[in-house]
């Protein structure tokens, strides 16, 4: 029997050392409901993020433990920071999930941990959760599991069997860094496993298309985290970085979590020097450009350009320091070229695509499409040539945009800049 209150006190100092963890969506997992089972991983997004049709997904998000062997100066659980330290056992974990789904509190899990004793000994910890969740409760939600650096494989290759998705956070954006934040972790520890992951989901899927009875292993794939902030990479550095992990590993997402400062330290950014969550949304719409939109890292980010604008996105800055490519004829450019138009998202384009087969299309095709006029009538030809506003100079077009733009959400993330 359960003390619900020692619990209850353990789930508020867990769940908000978990805040700090940012890798927490479920994307690509279906994981169907049978034999009477609980639960169903639905394959969208989940731990408080938004659906693509706008809806709030919810997920247990914990530590196991805030006990910790290591003493990294940017984590809340180091070894040296004097905070209450617990633990939930096996069957503490196992219960809360069941217990806060059957009350549709959420829809799955996502259980991450300090390091006591050693690496295998946590790990075991974690992959018994998972798997009880799976065998003895017939649990079919969706589990996100934290895999700890230097663990065997063997516990590895358990984690991916009775997880959707596992990830292993890279911490910094260089090792360098790493040795500087957290000596006692080295970079060889985090890369053995995220290779071996890589290897184990290709090799499930390969025999999967072969075989649909062959077993399924992390089916949402493997993501990771790094710490922005703490340390001076630029986002060149940042982003770099990602491209290399996306390309070796595989990866299904990079996380950037903003350093929240948690101490006075000569080697760490200062308590009021908070990194602003513009740079971190900046650097999640780079990620995009790069994974989905398919531009080389290089073209976003560069020697010349280190540093994202903090005032537009990077796909405007890449159109404002490449008019030489615009404008573009939307009646006849490609999807690829349509895409880098500023104010086009994928969707749109594809729209474009499907549409002109029909007839030409015009400002007012465009604007039932959903295109962002204000931004893409800088860049763009169509049928209505007394709409254009063409051969500006890049400096006046930014201006321009700035000043009409109605976006909320832009304007929120400025005024945070501006707070810090």
């Amino acid at each position: 029997m359960m003390n619900w209150d020692r619990v209850r006190e353990k789930l508020s100092i867990l769940s908000d050392a978990a805040k700090y963890d940012v890798s927490c969506s479920s994307s690509g997992s279906k994981r169907n409901n049978k034999e009477k089972g609980l639960g169903d991983t639905t394959g969208m997004g989940i731990c408080h993020s938004y659906t693509e049709d706008g809806r709030c997904i919810s997920l247990l998000k914990i530590l196991l433990t805030n006990f910790c062997i290591y003493d990294c100066a940017y984590c809340v659980s180091r070894r040296s920071n004097d905070i209450k330290r617990v633990a939930f056992t096996v069957e503490e974990v196992v219960d809360l999930t069941i217990n806060f789904y059957r009350r549709n509190y959420i829809e799955g899990l996502f259980l991450s941990s300090g390091i006591f004793k050693n690496a295998d000994y946590t790990m075991e910890r974690l992959v018994r959760v998972a798997k009880l969740l799976r065998t003895e409760h017939k649990f079919n939600g969706y589990i996100h599991l934290k895999t700890i650096p230097g663990a065997s494989e063997l516990l590895m290759k358990e984690a991916g069997i009775w997880a959707d998705r596992v990830s292993v956070n890279i911490e910094m954006p260089s090792e360098e860094s790493l040795k500087q934040m957290a000596p006692e972790k080295n970079t060889e520890d985090i890369i053995k496993p995220m290779a071996y992951l890589s290897t184990a989901i290709y090799n499930a899927k390969e025999e999967r298309a072969i075989s649909k009875k062959a077993p399924r292993f992390a089916p949402a794939g493997q993501s990771t985290q790094m710490v922005i902030g703490a340390t001076p990479e630029t986002d060149k550095d940042i982003m770099y970085k990602a491209s290399s992990l996306y390309a070796g590993y595989k990866l299904k997402r990079v996380y950037y979590s903003g350093y929240v400062p948690i101490r006075d330290d000569g080697g760490l950014p200062g308590m009021q020097s908070e990194v602003p969550f513009l740079r971190e949304h900046r650097l999640y719409q780079a990620d995009w450009l790069m994974r989905l939109y398919k531009f080389p890292i290089q073209e976003i980010v560069n020697n010349d350009y280190p540093t994202l604008a903090t005032d537009i996105d990077p796909k405007l800055g890449w159109a404002l320091r490449n008019l030489h490519q615009f404008p573009v004829d939307i009646n006849s450019a490609d999807y690829e070229m349509i895409m880098r138009v500023p104010g086009i998202g994928m969707g749109s384009a594809f729209k474009i695509v499907n549409a002109r087969k029909f007839g030409r299309l015009g400002w007012e095709q465009l604007r039932k499409i959903g295109i962002a006029t204000n931004r893409a009538k800088y860049f763009i030809t169509c049928t209505d040539a007394n709409y254009q506003d063409l051969n500006l100079q890049d400096t006046t077009i930014r201006q321009r945009i700035l000043t009409q733009t109605n976006s909320k959400f832009e304007k929120y993330y400025t005024q945070q800049l501006v707070l810090f």
